[in-house]
């Protein structure tokens, strides 16, 4: 099993992915939410140019943000300037489309966009939006593609033309899934006498158990966050923006801080640290690493958060070995 890494891109991503390199870290990944955080592709190539080793790209590009050539040149130009080390992973979307007011694309679409974008970066002729394109005056680059998917429908187009699968929380399992398994996890390792709301720990996991009642109040609805500890109180103060605006509320922080709606909340369900993050005790973080590996999730992206992604790394990387 792979231990890889991933960000929702700053400024200090490029530095933080060079530490992740020093470190060992096989692989950093960086989100593709432009109404939350800097171009994935800017910071994906500063990373570039401070790094030697370490793989790189975006999980996930959502195909709706950009034409199909325009990522294809992205992904080819990453390419030149980390040979060898470029990865990109392609989903129907969450957070790239939510804070736009926007539900997940279909997976129809999103495969017919996958099936594209290979074929430019092969220097092929393809058709798109009634015409035919090509990417001209560049040799053909091989870059391997993967489908952010945790829903059958989406691991149904992982199993047709991906070359792995990147599922979110949940391991990618099933015998007709690539054998490229990524799993995107959270958390942070607990020292001695810490306890789930302590401040330090709020600070690095509270963001992974914010996410559930996001996701949850957009996928499910009302009903199903008022379940959550703490979900009736969280949805009230959301309900206060304007229909029309909710979206823009809902996903404040997401994966990067608490805010005050969230923390609340979050102080509220710290019992699901456990079950939604890699949170705990070393030992108990290698246990679940290893189930992980028995489940046939290849690689793990960890993504630290809090005010110390520096000593996130640092101190899961130790607790893994």
């Amino acid at each position: 099993m792979h231990i890889s890494c991933a960000f929702p891109p700053s400024i200090s991503t490029p530095d933080h992915i060079a530490l992740a390199e020093s470190l060992g870290y096989a692989r950093a990944w960086c989100y593709d939410s432009p109404a939350l955080y800097p171009d994935v592709w800017m910071v994906l190539a500063l990373a570039a140019a401070r790094t030697s080793r370490i793989g790189l790209g975006p999980a996930v590009l959502i195909p709706s943000l950009r034409h199909p050539m325009v990522n294809a040149a992205a992904i080819a130009g990453l390419a030149d300037l980390a040979p060898g080390r470029v990865a990109a992973a392609v989903g129907a979307g969450f957070t790239g489309r939510y804070t736009l007011g926007q539900p997940p694309m279909r997976w129809a679409d999103v495969a017919e966009y996958v099936k594209t974008l290979r074929q430019l970066l092969r220097g092929e002729e393809t058709a798109w939006g009634g015409t035919i394109i090509k990417m001209l005056e560049r040799d053909p680059v091989e870059v391997p593609l993967l489908i952010g998917a945790d829903g059958p429908k989406g691991r149904a187009v992982a199993s047709e033309i991906g070359d792995g699968v990147f599922g979110s929380g949940r391991p990618p399992i099933g015998d007709d899934l690539p054998s490229w398994r990524g799993v995107l996890t959270f958390g942070t390792v607990l020292g001695d006498h810490e306890g789930l709301t302590d401040d330090r720990v709020m600070d690095a996991a509270g963001p992974a158990l914010a996410v559930v009642y996001h996701g949850v109040y957009e996928r499910r609805g009302a009903d199903a966050v008022d379940e959550l500890p703490g979900g009736r109180l969280w949805r009230s103060t959301v309900e206060q923006a304007s229909a029309e605006r909710r979206h823009l509320v809902t996903h404040e922080g997401h994966l990067v801080r608490l805010t005050e709606r969230d923390r609340a909340a979050v102080q509220a369900g710290a019992e699901l640290l456990p079950q939604v993050s890699l949170t705990g005790t070393p030992a108990e973080l290698r246990d679940r690493v290893a189930g992980l590996g028995d489940t046939g999730v290849t690689e793990i992206a960890y993504q630290p958060a809090g005010r110390d992604i520096p000593g996130e790394l640092e101190r899961f990387i130790a607790a893994i070995g």
